[in-house]
């Protein structure tokens, strides 16, 4: 592991500097320019046959929906998430419509991929965000009532961070990626 912040090959700031709080600042609020701006990210993404399957929940504290979510937060992650300015439940939508195939093998990788959109343009506001999936799946599930073919798959916190971006985080070495999926 290595154990440094510093940019090696020109690597954007925005990436170098992403981190995920514990603590988020419970008066810092995400407006609905912000929100907005977070959600038009991720419809950016790019996605399998542009099926765009993916789809998102938004609560903010004060919201109706906010505390049909935050009830379903472990422990573990309502310790933190329940202070962040939004909170966005995650869904995607395997079923493949109109055609024969029953199941995307690609549906989640797309979501990931809307997520890491909407995580940079967060950093690109001054916001910080946590990915996160712990939470009651089959509560939350029932709560939200998603339609068919639709998935709840993780949450996101996103807000103003209570804590200073770690001076130094471990990070997989380059090599380590390229070589640890295959046998020597």
């Amino acid at each position: 592991m290595q154990r440094d912040l510093e940019l090696s090959g020109g690597l954007h700031p925005l990436l170098a500097g992403r981190f995920s709080p514990y603590r988020f600042d419970p008066s810092g609020t995400v407006d609905d320019h912000a929100l907005n701006l977070l959600l038009e990210a991720a419809r950016w993404a790019p996605s399998a046959g542009n099926s765009q399957p993916w789809g998102f929940f938004a609560s903010r504290p004060g919201e109706p929906g906010h505390e049909r979510v935050v009830r379903h937060l472990a422990p573990s992650s309502a310790r933190w998430a329940k202070d962040a300015g939004l909170l966005v439940v995650t869904l995607t939508r395997r079923h493949v419509g109109d055609t024969e195939l029953l199941y995307s093998e690609f549906a989640d990788y797309d979501l990931g991929q809307a997520i890491a959109h909407m995580t940079l343009q967060a950093e690109a506001l001054g916001l910080a965000s946590h990915q996160f999936r712990a939470f009651d799946m089959d509560g939350l599930t029932e709560e939200l009532g998603p339609n068919p073919g639709w998935s709840i798959v993780s949450m996101v916190a996103l807000g103003k961070a209570a804590e200073e971006r770690p001076e130094t985080r471990d990070r997989r070495s380059v090599a380590d990626l390229l070589s640890a999926p295959w046998s020597q």
